[in-house]
């Protein structure tokens, strides 16, 4: 009863922080549930009143023969009364090994960003991956599949020649991603991302995530954290690239 109680444990503190890198679990080999859990956050008043706040949160259990992953994040942020910013992000990866350096994937992503316009983009993939590194100080693993994509917008959006409240399309998924152990007390991690769309050619979609950790404690990290994301046809008025960067404390369970 262990292990399932352990990993739900991890899964409601994933859940909690609805990119999934900023907040950083130590990844072992031996079968335990490890979770990451960080919070950022600020306000000001005066001649402008402005607020916001941020929850990241990363789970992961791995053994030498598979890795189960969970990671998400909430963003809440306001200026003089008007909200700035709400995103939420959440997801889920299961990699298998089929050989030394050969893994098969299976994610799911979920996401809502309502000042994007978007209610809903859910995004479901597979594939094979590649580790070209796999050293206790580095990693580094490129992988590719298909996946399909699910959005819903608040608005109709202009999209593939007509007006639109949702979309579904068919896409490649090619990725990078790596781990770095800087010295005994830092740790990096980062993963890119691309969604060729195979409905619609030219377009596509990219997240890249980026994350800095150090040891101020066991059980207690500064944090620096990065992401950003891409859509090539965001619709009419909106912009292409969302970026946001966080600094907090996360605080490890192990």
């Amino acid at each position: 009863m262990k292990s399932p109680l352990l990993l739900g444990g991890c899964a409601a503190l994933a859940l909690l922080s609805v990119s999934p890198v900023h907040a950083q679990a130590t990844v072992k080999p031996d079968g335990v549930c490890r979770a990451s859990l960080g919070v950022s956050a600020s306000t000001s008043s005066g001649n402008s009143k402005s607020s916001n706040l941020a929850i990241l949160g990363d789970a992961v259990k791995a053994t030498a023969q598979d890795k189960v992953s969970l990671y998400g994040t909430a963003l809440r942020a306001t200026s003089n009364g008007a909200t700035t910013a709400d995103q939420l992000r959440a997801g889920g990866r299961y990699e298998w090994n089929i050989g030394p350096a050969w893994y098969a994937f299976g994610s799911g992503d979920v996401e809502r960003d309502q000042p994007a316009n978007l209610d809903r983009r859910a995004v479901l993939g597979a594939g094979l991956g590649w580790h070209v590194v796999k050293a206790p100080e580095t990693t580094f693993d490129v992988f590719a599949g298909l996946g399909y994509t699910s959005d819903a917008y608040g608005a109709a959006t202009f999209i593939d020649g007509r007006s639109r409240t949702s979309y579904g399309y068919a896409t490649a998924l090619l990725g990078e991603e790596s781990t770095h152990q800087l010295s005994g007390t830092t740790t990096a991690k980062q993963r890119l991302v691309i969604y060729p769309n195979l409905s619609d050619s030219g377009e596509y979609r990219a997240t890249w995530d980026a994350a800095l950790a150090v040891a101020m404690t066991k059980t207690l990290n500064l944090t620096a954290g990065f992401s950003a994301r891409y859509n090539s046809a965001p619709g009419v008025g909106r912009k292409s690239t969302d970026t946001l960067f966080t600094t907090g404390i996360a605080m490890k369970f192990e």
